[in-house]
């Protein structure tokens, strides 16, 4: 009798830290939303950094002229005046992530930044 309850009371346990470890790896990931207004010529970010995981940018053109947003190997298509479109990004790595306009001369005249991910 006393080996049955030292069995049940190992499968118990065995099964909480199952259950445990299942819980944590469906944990969802990381998401940060970060608003992003383009006008002649720069961006306006909600947030400059964000932590690992998906970031989802969310662009409005509020300038005259068209401006898209770039970043890591991601954009958004040419935006017009009062257009948005939302970009959904995923960082896996902590580090720096450029971002411009790609519409020629953007950048240079002050469209870009840096985007950082701890």
């Amino acid at each position: 009798m006393r080996r049955t309850i030292v069995v049940l009371t190992t499968l118990t346990v065995a099964a909480v830290a199952s259950a445990t470890a299942s819980a944590q790896r469906a944990q969802p990931a990381l998401i940060a939303t970060v608003k992003v207004s383009a006008k002649e010529f720069k961006f306006t970010l909600s947030a400059k950094t964000a932590k690992r995981g998906v970031v989802i940018f969310k662009v409005t053109n509020i300038g005259a002229l068209q401006h898209n947003f770039q970043i890591s190997g991601r954009k958004t298509k040419l935006l017009s005046h009062g257009q948005s479109e939302t970009l959904r990004v995923t960082f896996l790595r902590k580090g720096t992530y450029p971002y411009k306009c790609t519409q020629p001369g953007h950048a240079a005249q002050g469209m870009a930044g840096v985007f950082t991910i701890t």
